[in-house]
Parts: C-alpha cells; structure tokens; sequence
C-alpha cells in the first residue's frame, strides 16, 4: 500500500532523491557499467543455462547494487522500504556458495539470483538514467522515476 504524504512533504522527499541520485551519480554509473558488461550481466545468464557454480557470484553484484540503492534512499536512515524488493533481494543474493546438492535443485536454487540481479539492475539504470535527465524532481513523472518512487515508498 502506498504512504500518502502532504504536496509539501511529496516534493520535499522527491527532491531528496533526486539531490542523492545526483551527488551520487558518478559511483553509481561505474557500478552500472560495472554490472552492465560482459563479465557480469552477460557471463551469469550464460553461467546459470549453462549450470556452472560461478552463476552464484551475481549474488555479490547484486548486494552492491542493494548497497549503491540503499545510500541514495532519500529516508533518514538510509533503507529501501519495499517489502517486494526486500523480499526478492533477500531471496536471490541470500549469500549461499556452490554444493553439488544444488545441481538437484538448480533452477530452484539459481532463478532467484538472476531475478534479483535483474530487479537491482532495473532500479539502478532508472537511477542512473533520472538522475542524468531530470534536472529537478518532476511533477509528471516517466515511469522509472515513478518506480524509484515505489521502490521508496514515497509516492
């Protein structure tokens, strides 16, 4: 369920996030880039058809880009509020190493990675891509500003 917050307090929040975003942007551009290439974004998809055991290293990727969301929430302190998010993060980065067990149950065990990596990633491109675009908090606002917007509770 979505908060309701007064115009002022709305903006006030919107602002923040943005002001965060943007002194935030270099860092988060490098993780972008970082999660974006071959060795990650390319490499894991392949790694978990494949059935290799590094498919559980987009864990870590994953938690750095939890991490890089976290610090430009726009909440004192610093969280993400979204029970989804938490719950499918929490599920795909949950910090497990390879065990041969896991070829028995292997799309059960490695799906929730890719699915976290990629529901991190999404959230990290729109950061990356407002906080380039929006010079100001917007008041009609693109869909992947309105996700942020989710993603903290602050719409």
């Amino acid at each position: 369920m979505t908060q309701r917050y007064s115009f002022e307090e709305y903006k006030s929040r919107h602002d923040k996030l943005l002001k965060n975003i943007k002194e935030s942007l270099p860092t988060l551009e490098k993780l972008l880039a970082e999660v974006s290439g071959h060795w990650v974004y390319e490499d894991m998809v392949y790694r978990f058809y494949h059935w290799s055991y590094k498919v559980f290293w987009v864990q870590e990727n994953t938690k750095k880009m939890y991490s890089a969301l976290e610090s430009i929430s726009p909440h004192d302190p610093k969280k993400i509020p979204n029970e989804w998010f938490n719950n499918i993060v929490k599920q795909g980065a949950p910090g497990i190493s390879f065990d041969t067990d896991h070829n028995e149950t292997w799309e059960k065990t490695c799906r929730p990675f890719l699915e976290a990596f990629f529901h991190a990633k999404f959230f990290l491109e729109m950061a990356v891509k407002y906080g380039k675009g929006y010079d100001n908090a917007p008041n009609v606002m693109g869909s992947g500003w309105a996700a942020l917007t989710e993603l903290y509770k602050i719409r």
